[in-house]
């Protein structure tokens, strides 16, 4: 009798200072996608730590986690997996590992049956007819408002690069910004001093070089390609040029082809002369084309 009272008293003994992990599942037959709740419950923690897999993760790849809440207090731990499978057939969840302080417990495995509840000749019905509704301007601007905005906005961006591509291409040759080309690249020859230099050979190459380029770009006469006595016959029969600036340019091109060929030697006040002479023609040539349009225009 003294046995049997003792070995009661260290079995609660045992009970009363270990830990007991339970676990429950409401249903073993579920439905497509029907809810099922798998609960584990942990007592006489004595504050101990408990881990398991993280949150979400603790059931296998089929199970379909809705909700998994864990709720731990000094003495007891619970963890409720709320889950649903979408796949017919039978699924297994193993014994599952919960590590209190140093010891490892597991909580026994369940069988759950997934069963597919419509039948092959079940009638689906619509709860209502469906109903033809008329839909005015304001429903078909809702609906496609998008693609007429879109459609507009393509349609201004081609017509904005049409015309920057095309005005940017005139503005580069428009008679002013030839002109100032051209007094940069004569400004460019002023700072080589040729002049100062006694150069006059170099600096009637380039000038004359330079000034055909101004002519044959700025008033459209191929001085590029013309012997002087042939552009000079050129300029006065076309009538583009002004007076006044025809008359430089025959002087300056002359005295240069002499220069050029070594028939003469100009003093540094001619090459002043006509590098200062060259550049006005220059500056008035744009009311030379002014003249011209007006004159093309009548």
């Amino acid at each position: 009798m003294k046995k049997i009272v003792f070995l009661f008293v260290l079995l609660i003994g045992v009970l009363g200072f270990s830990q007991i992990l339970s676990s429950t599942l409401n249903k073993s037959t579920l439905a497509l996608g029907e809810p099922a709740v798998l609960k584990i419950t942990i007592d006489n923690l004595q504050g101990k730590d408990v881990k398991s897999s993280p949150k979400n993760e603790l059931l296998p790849f089929h199970f379909d986690v809705i909700k998994d809440d864990i709720n731990k207090q000094a003495d007891s731990y619970s963890r409720t997996v709320e889950f649903a499978i979408f796949d017919e057939g039978t699924f297994k969840i193993p014994e599952l590992e919960f590590k209190i302080g140093d010891k490892v417990f597991k909580t026994i495995p369940y069988e759950v049956e997934v069963v597919n509840t419509a039948k092959k000749d079940d009638q689906i019905s619509d709860i209502m007819n469906n109903k033809t509704v008329d839909l005015g301007f304001k429903d078909y601007w809702l609906l496609y408002k998008f693609y007429v905005l879109g459609a507009i906005a393509l349609i201004a961006l081609i017509i904005i690069i049409y015309y920057f591509i095309r005005y940017s291409k005139r503005d580069k040759n428009t008679p002013k910004v030839i002109s100032n080309k051209t007094l940069k690249d004569l400004e460019l020859l002023k700072k080589k001093k040729y002049i100062e230099n006694g150069n006059y050979r170099a600096f009637y190459v380039e000038l004359l070089d330079i000034s055909r380029d101004f002519i044959t770009t700025q008033y459209r006469i191929p001085a590029d390609v013309l012997l002087t006595d042939d552009l000079i016959d050129f300029m006065k029969k076309n009538n583009t040029i002004s007076p006044e600036n025809e008359t430089v340019i025959e002087d300056v091109f002359l005295r240069g082809d002499l220069v050029k060929f070594a028939k003469t030697f100009p003093d540094q006040q001619a090459m002043e002369s006509d590098f200062k002479n060259i550049k006005e023609v220059v500056k008035r040539s744009t009311k030379d084309i002014e003249f011209e349009n007006l004159r093309s225009d009548v």
